[in-house]
């Protein structure tokens, strides 16, 4: 089953007003959901099974597709103009994949705080990755705006980790 296919019975089952359609053909299969939410959940599973099978659920809401993106889109524009008032900063991500940690250790103060001066080459904070703890230094000279990760917490990659405003 290509995706061609696998978009058109997602626009069949959300015109049906059906709230859950199974199908099992060969070594896929495919749940679609609709539910009470207006979102639909497209769930591909490769299953090592015989022939064709499909259940269709009664429906409880209709929920057509193109009413979920609709919605979606809303969030992304709240976060787009949230993020255009901090144009004006420099925003500190993370080089590596890793655990964040503010403090060199649980019985210490904190590298940096919100309104501490920072020169370029400062530590601001740690970032530890199969156990080796890498110090993260600052590459500008500004003032702390704003702290983007909660202390011990997980990032990834070019996650932005502060915001400095370099004036």
């Amino acid at each position: 089953m290509d995706l061609k296919e696998i978009q058109n019975l997602i626009k069949f089952v959300a015109k049906s007003g059906a709230s859950e359609v199974k199908l099992e053909t060969g070594d896929v299969k495919i749940t679609i959901k609709t539910g009470s939410d207006d979102k639909e959940t497209t769930i591909v599973q490769q299953v090592p099974m015989g022939g064709q099978q499909i259940q269709q659920m009664p429906a409880q809401q209709q929920a057509p597709a193109p009413q979920a993106p609709a919605q979606e889109a809303a969030p992304a524009a709240e976060e787009k103009q949230t993020a255009g008032d901090d144009s004006k900063y420099i925003t500190v991500k993370s080089p590596i994949i890793g655990t964040f940690y503010r403090k060199p250790s649980p019985d210490k103060p904190t590298f940096v705080e919100v309104g501490d001066t920072v020169k370029e080459g400062d530590v601001l904070c740690i970032i530890e990755a199969m156990k080796l703890f890498n110090e993260i230094e600052s590459e500008v000279s500004g003032k702390i705006v704003k702290v983007l990760v909660d202390d011990s917490s997980p990032v990834e990659f070019d996650q932005p980790l502060y915001l400095v405003d370099p004036s």
